[in-house]
């Protein structure tokens, strides 16, 4: 099992910024493991810690739990609850998520049971006084509270799936809890003495606590599931052009890669890069447009290398301008 700063190292090769919440969820993740590995030689109970991530759509929510799953080789599966909340039969569509963790772990209960389980937009099932989807959202919330917290479950397969050990990340933006926090925080922590540390009082006042939660909708039994809580930070502006860039699965390294394989160069000015930042930032959907708009300057190269033999290098100089397809010289 890795240290939480070695998850948190192979978490920053992937996943820009962040750094507050990737903490937390190394150390989340690292507990719970442990726990894990010490409840199947030891006598004592270990109460696993469920996570809540809270972030705007396109922070990087997903991401983070998919390359969490990728660096621990644990199956992950991830789920809608909206998808939940708008069917009737709920209690069948959560056993189809475990049907597909058990897939995911080429049919290794074991492994299965060990698994992740990602179940986004729990925001959604928030109870809101006289809307129809009130109703179902608490009963989703209810439904849930079971395999969150573990129960033995017989699958159509015939197959049954212990998930007290495997660990469940839950995520939503929770528009409208900033105001909710800002009230709660009036009766904040105080320094009363020079040695009180202010990052840690900051830290602390900032923190989403269950009764936060409580009054945003969620019912008290299932926030009390999710005792760790993480937040993401909205993305900058120079957040965006890092996340084009640095990752090592970055968009831009994915097409440098693409059309090396056709013996080309591509070359973008960094300026580029700041324009499709500043157009995604109007997009508000955080870093799920960067792509789209990126595959869209790069629509002309590729349709126009394939036929082209002799270019070796491309050049974007501009969003605003087409590319320059240079050949090679006869």
């Amino acid at each position: 099992m890795m240290t939480p700063s070695e998850i948190v190292r192979q978490l920053d090769q992937h996943v820009v910024g962040q750094a507050e919440a990737k903490k937390i969820l190394a150390v989340a993740v690292y507990s719970h493991f442990r726990k894990s590995a010490k409840a199947l030689s030891d006598s004592v109970e270990l109460v696993k810690s469920n996570i809540l991530l809270i972030g705007s759509t396109g922070t990087g929510k997903t991401l983070l739990c998919e390359t969490l799953s990728r660096i621990l080789g644990a199956p992950f599966v991830t789920a809608d609850a909206t998808t939940l909340a708008q069917s009737e039969f709920v209690n069948n569509e959560i056993e189809a998520i475990l049907q597909r963790l058990l897939e995911k772990a080429d049919g290794d209960v074991t492994r299965a049971q060990r698994g992740l389980v990602f179940i986004d937009e729990v925001d959604k099932l928030k109870a809101v006084s006289g809307r129809s989807r009130a109703a179902s959202g608490e009963s989703v919330q209810h439904a849930l509270l079971k395999i969150m917290e573990g129960s033995q479950v017989r699958l159509k397969s015939g197959n049954y799936i212990d998930t007290t050990h495997i660990l469940f990340i839950c995520g939503g933006a929770f528009v409208g809890l900033s105001e909710i926090l800002k009230n709660t925080q009036t009766y904040g922590f105080l320094s009363f003495s020079d040695n009180d540390n202010q990052e840690i009082l900051n830290r602390l006042n900032a923190r989403v606590k269950p009764t936060d939660l409580l009054e945003y909708g969620l019912v008290p039994e299932f926030a009390g599931r999710l005792p760790v809580i993480a937040r993401l930070q909205d993305l900058s502006k120079q957040m965006m052009v890092r996340i084009m860039i640095e990752p090592k699965n970055s968009i831009y390294r994915q097409y440098r890669e693409m059309l090396k394989g056709d013996g080309v160069e591509l070359a973008i000015e960094p300026i580029v890069f700041d324009q499709i930042a500043d157009l995604a930032m109007e997009y508000k959907v955080g870093a799920r447009s960067l792509r789209g708009i990126f595959e869209e300057l790069m629509t002309d190269v590729l349709y126009a290398i394939p036929d082209n033999p002799g270019i070796r290098k491309v050049v974007i100089n501009s969003l605003f301008e087409p590319a320059r397809l240079i050949a090679e010289a006869p």
